[in-house]
């Protein structure tokens, strides 16, 4: 791992917190769900982290990181690439701290996430079918104009703001839960987790899921190699061909799991948190309902906590996805 990319340390996720609650209302819910205690046969509680001004957890990130601007960067303004929820987080962590944001999108993204970042003040560019594509073409444009290029996933102030979540669960909501199921995609959040719990000395096992469509954090977790992989899965939240040095470091430390599930398992899974529990989620927010089913067996009995990670979803995709 690279001498800047040191994971973040509890004083400084105690101290992100602290800055975070200024802006939103924290903590977020944790929800016990009896429904999906008793399909699941365990102790089956929600950390709703839609429950946000961005719907998603990643606002958490971007207030932080924001926060943490000296004077000259926020007159240059922050770049970065995004589907649509970490474009969500800095475009308003940007406003609360008076500067400006500039996010690439691909050219398929989600029209609601799009007006969500317009109306948190951001500007979005469309370029390319895949967020990899942005990632490039937004360090690009950062470096031409002279502004603050913010790396989506290698940057450990990020994990230090989306960290908080697991901080409220282990530490106050929850502490004695056994087990914690977070979706991934680049690996910010699942490493927050890991990192808070480690810190903590907590007992909990922290498992990771991910879409079978789009494996690549998986497969270098369990390999060590940093490769792409084909990133095909309509989960646009978790979507990403690529690895990422920090979290993969990270995760390859500690995490205790990771679970791939196909996209139709997925749909499966937001379609019970509907029945069972009547949240709304995007299908990224999910997938650990998914793998929990999955994994059924081995969860049976255990005091778990399933991290929904955000609702950005249309209404005509929820309508279609909805369907049985």
């Amino acid at each position: 791992m690279s001498a800047q990319l040191v994971p973040p340390t509890l004083a400084e996720i105690r101290r992100a917190h602290e800055i975070i609650k200024q802006e939103i209302a924290l903590p977020t819910p944790l929800i016990h769900s009896p429904g999906l205690s008793e399909h699941l046969q365990a102790h089956v509680s929600i950390k709703l982290e839609a429950a946000t001004p961005t719907s998603a957890f990643k606002v958490r990130g971007g207030i932080y990181l924001a926060s943490q601007l000296d004077q000259d960067a926020r007159k240059r303004g922050l770049v970065t690439a995004s589907t649509g929820n970490h474009g969500q987080s800095i475009a308003y962590g940007a406003a609360a701290a008076g500067t400006s944001a500039t996010i690439f999108m691909p050219t398929d993204a989600n029209p609601d996430k799009i007006t969500a970042i317009e109306r948190f003040g951001g500007r979005v560019e469309l370029v390319g079918e895949r967020v990899d594509e942005c990632f490039v073409a937004a360090a690009e444009h950062a470096h031409e104009r002279g502004a603050l290029y913010v790396e989506p996933v290698n940057q450990p102030t990020l994990i230090a703001g989306v960290a908080t979540a697991a901080l409220e669960v282990l530490e106050t909501q929850q502490p004695d839960t056994d087990l914690v199921i977070v979706p991934l995609g680049g690996g910010t959040g699942a490493s927050g987790w890991v990192t808070v719990r480690d810190s903590l000395d907590h007992p909990s096992a922290v498992w990771a899921a991910q879409s079978l469509l789009a494996p690549a954090v998986h497969d270098a977790w369990r390999s060590g190699k940093m490769e792409p992989r084909p990133n095909r899965t309509l989960a646009e939240g978790i979507a990403t061909g690529v690895v990422f040095e920090l979290p993969l470091g990270i995760l390859r430390a500690s995490l205790n799991d990771f679970i791939l599930v196909d996209d139709e398992q997925i749909l499966a899974a937001l379609r019970r948190l509907w029945d069972l529990q009547h949240i709304m989620s995007e299908p990224a927010g999910a997938v650990g309902v998914a793998a929990a089913e999955q994994e059924r067996e081995r969860i049976a009995g255990k005091r778990v906590v399933i991290v929904v990670s955000g609702a950005n979803a249309t209404r005509s995709q929820l309508l279609d996805w909805l369907k049985d």
